[in-house]
């Protein structure tokens, strides 16, 4: 009974819903009021630009290549294994090593087809995703007598690391261009790892040193051409030995050479040189191909000098059929020279010496001979000379230095230092990096070279053997800072390490993630926007110049800026001591406002300059780092004159969008 009276009020009840619901009284049309906030939070709403999407700089980066190889009787024959990455989606092809010398390639352990093109095997794969490609190589091996070599193809990677086994336990391994990292020998069999450069040609050659069966001797028969450069030191004096040796008959295994009495042998170097070793007095030359008909060799000796004279000594090899010579005189700072020339010794015009002598020379030239030795006749020179106090002068300056940082939403930074240097004799290049951070690669003049830790902080060699600039060169070094993850908000800082050369311009790019807003810039820099572009400052004329009036060069002068820059910039320059290497600057923009968060507003790009795209470019693959560089952001630039051995530090707050 309780059921049936359910069903029938349930009967009743649904009709009776559904006329009301369709009954339901509308709204008369009108206006709708709504409060100014809700209103400015839909237009913003509306007006919020779409979030774009990122885009790689570089489709594709090889991270590693991995080589291992071993010589057959007629080639040689291994794997390469290449790890890397695509960035972007769809199909894109990686050039991988030159047609001939692929067998096979494989991927996950299935076949991989590859595409030739232009000579060049081409893996065609589909991202974004990591890959990892296994190609069986077979190259051919160039046979000689005694020596045995073959060029191989390195894989443009971030590094690239070769292991070959070679037969025989004495063979003498060479490669150009890599670095031969570890030799060891076992069961009959050499094996050589190294580190070949990306994407270079690489050519290995070795030699089998065996023993061999006696022969009768011939008679040795070789002429010396023997070039000296005498450097006059403050209190040595320095030869360098420059000697060719043509040899005309019998196979010389060694030759010997006479030191000097009192000289110190420093250094001995040659292509053919296998050792050394001092006998009696003598030096020993020990050549790993007796067979060859030239040899070449650079002797290093100095003594110590009391006396402002000396006598330069000539080096003679012993059982040469003729030796002829040249000798250059050079003299370390300022001084008066006179050099007395006797026997077969000939004065020369300066300009007849051998290029070669002149390009070992790293001093002010005096005087140059040439002479043929005769046995009744031997050479001889004398030196004497004044010497003059040197006057202090500044050893090297950066007439600009363009700085790159990338901050990534961690909070880490990598940064790029290029210098424009002007360098007279400094050796190196002093940076005290700020605490957290470490240098990661250097080069002067597109060449590496390896940063060197010292007590007071790191140098950057400025020089090395064999570079003789005659004007400005490139200086870079890049380095990582650890720094603080970025939350929603908060303050930030970036800080330049010192360096103990004069610096005249300074031009600092930072680059932040897109995700980030920022403002309040503050620090020891200026926006660059905000210096009038008419000013000439060291290291150059800033362009488009529109000044209200025209710059006036006394110190402490304002200078109005042009409508579209608020306020006022007012510059004030020390001027440099020469003698010290000291100077000091202040910039300074007043606001007409007074508003002090103006002073270093700066401007915003969404388009990232080229010193930008290329750090990026680096960081994928190439630096020896794994960092997560932002691949799209604001790029923001400050300028900073005049700075010596001082860090340049900058602040600014942010929060995510």
């Amino acid at each position: 009974m309780k059921k049936s009276l359910m069903v029938l009020i349930l009967a009743f009840s649904f009709p009776c819903l559904a006329q009301e619901k369709n009954n339901l009284p509308l709204p008369a049309s009108g206006n709708v009021t709504l409060p100014l906030d809700e209103y400015n939070r839909l237009i913003e709403l509306v007006n919020k630009p779409s979030i774009k999407p990122e885009v790689p700089l570089i489709p594709y980066a090889i991270k590693r290549a991995d080589l291992k190889l071993h010589v057959t009787n007629e080639s040689v024959l291994g794997t390469v294994q290449c790890d890397g990455e695509i960035f972007v989606k769809g199909v894109t092809r990686i050039p991988l090593l030159n047609s001939p010398a692929i067998l096979d390639a494989r991927q996950a352990g299935k076949a991989l087809p590859l595409e030739q093109r232009s000579g060049v095997q081409s893996a065609i794969l589909s991202g974004p995703s990591e890959f990892s490609i296994m190609l069986d190589t077979e190259i051919p091996l160039n046979i000689e007598a005694g020596r045995a070599s073959f060029n191989l193809q390195a894989p443009t990677a971030g590094s690239v690391q070769l292991s070959l086994e070679i037969p025989g336990e004495h063979t003498n391994v060479r490669m150009s261009p890599g670095l031969i990292t570890r030799r060891s020998t076992d069961s009959g069999r050499t094996v050589v790892e190294a580190t070949l450069m990306p994407g270079q040609n690489a050519n290995v050659w070795w030699t089998t040193r065996e023993i061999a069966a006696p022969v009768s001797p011939r008679e040795i028969r070789f002429l010396a051409d023997v070039k000296t450069l005498a450097s006059v030191g403050e209190a040595d004096l320095r030869l360098a030995v420059l000697a060719d040796i043509t040899v005309i008959q019998g196979e010389p295994g060694q030759f010997e050479v006479d030191i000097p009495p009192g000289f110190e042998m420093t250094g001995v170097t040659g292509a053919s040189l296998e050792s050394e070793e001092m006998q009696s007095g003598s030096l020993i030359l020990k050549v790993d191909g007796p067979a060859k008909r030239s040899h070449q060799f650079l002797i290093s000796l100095e003594r110590p000098t009391i006396a402002a004279k000396a006598d330069v000594p000539f080096l003679i090899f012993k059982g040469a059929q003729r030796e002829t010579g040249e000798v250059l005189v050079e003299g370390d700072g300022t001084m008066e020279l006179r050099a007395t020339e006797g026997g077969v010794l000939k004065r020369i015009d300066l300009k007849e010496i051998s290029s070669y002598l002149r390009s070992l020379a790293r001093s002010p030239l005096h005087a140059a001979f040439r002479y043929h030795r005769q046995p009744s006749e031997p050479p001889s020179l004398a030196l004497e000379w004044n010497r003059f106090p040197d006057s202090s002068v500044l050893a090297a300056a950066a007439e600009q230095v363009e700085v790159t940082t990338l901050v990534t939403s961690e909070g880490r930074s990598l940064t790029e230092v290029r210098l424009v240097v002007k360098n007279q004799a400094q050796p190196f290049l002093k940076v005290g990096l700020p605490p957290g951070a470490n240098i990661l690669t250097a080069d002067i003049s597109g060449d590496k070279v390896k940063p060197v830790q010292g007590a007071d902080g790191i140098r950057v060699p400025l020089l090395r053997p064999g570079f003789r600039p005659t004007g400005p060169y490139t200086v870079t070094f890049v380095f990582m800072h650890a720094g603080s993850p970025f939350a929603k908000k908060g303050d930030s800082d970036l800080t330049l390490p010192k360096m103990d050369i004069p610096i005249s311009m300074l031009r600092w790019e930072v680059f932040l993630p897109e995700m980030y807003k920022v403002k309040n810039f503050g620090g020891d820099a200026i926006a660059a926007f905000l210096l009038p572009p008419g000013i000439m400052l060291p290291g150059g004329l800033l362009p488009n110049a529109n000044l209200q009036r025209n710059w006036v060069s006394n110190l402490n002068t304002p200078v109005n800026l042009n409508p579209d820059m608020i306020g006022e910039f007012k510059m004030i320059i020390a001027p440099v001591d020469a003698e010290l290497g000291r100077g000091s600057s202040q910039i300074q923009v007043l606001t007409k406002s007074g508003d002090d968060t103006r002073r270093n507003a700066p401007v915003t790009s969404n388009e990232a300059s080229a010193n930008v795209v290329n750090l990026q470019r680096r960081a994928s693959g190439i630096l020896p780092i794994r960092v997560d560089v932002p691949r799209t952001g604001n790029s923001y630039t400050f300028i900073r004159p005049l700075v010596l051995d001082e860090e340049t530090k900058m602040t600014f707050k942010y929060k995510s969008k």
